[in-house]
């Protein structure tokens, strides 16, 4: 039977980047929101927030305004986070693999057969 749970490990983004470019990842970033409330309005301070999103680890990114910036993870805006952005990246996680597969990618042919595959499985356990 096909196995479809996964385990996610996260790694501290201090102690130990991605190996190689192009990686997607799941990142937890934490930072804060643009102030909204009347009172947030007044302290300038916006709610604190600690969450998880889908990005590409980067070994080389050139920021909308030509920066350059190196080791960062990039989000499907094109914005890039590192440990010294405004919203930090705490930690990183690899993406599980595609349902009952040990990659990431299916092209051509092999996407329907895999994709019935996977319709097909039922959790092991």
């Amino acid at each position: 039977m096909t196995r479809l749970d996964t385990t996610v490990t996260w790694v501290d983004a201090r102690e130990r980047l991605p190996r190689r470019g192009g990686t997607p990842v799941a990142v937890a970033t934490t930072g804060r929101y643009p102030p909204e409330s009347a009172a947030e309005l007044e302290t300038g301070v916006g709610e604190e927030f600690w969450l998880v999103r889908p990005m590409v680890f980067a070994t080389l990114h050139f920021a909308a305004d030509g920066t350059e910036q190196r080791n960062c993870f990039v989000d499907s805006d094109g914005y890039a986070y590192d440990l010294d952005s405004d919203e930090v990246v705490t930690h990183w996680a690899e993406l599980p693999a595609l349902p009952g597969r040990a990659a990431h990618l299916v092209l051509g042919e092999d996407v329907q057969p895999a994709l019935r595959d996977a319709r097909d499985a039922r959790p092991a356990g």
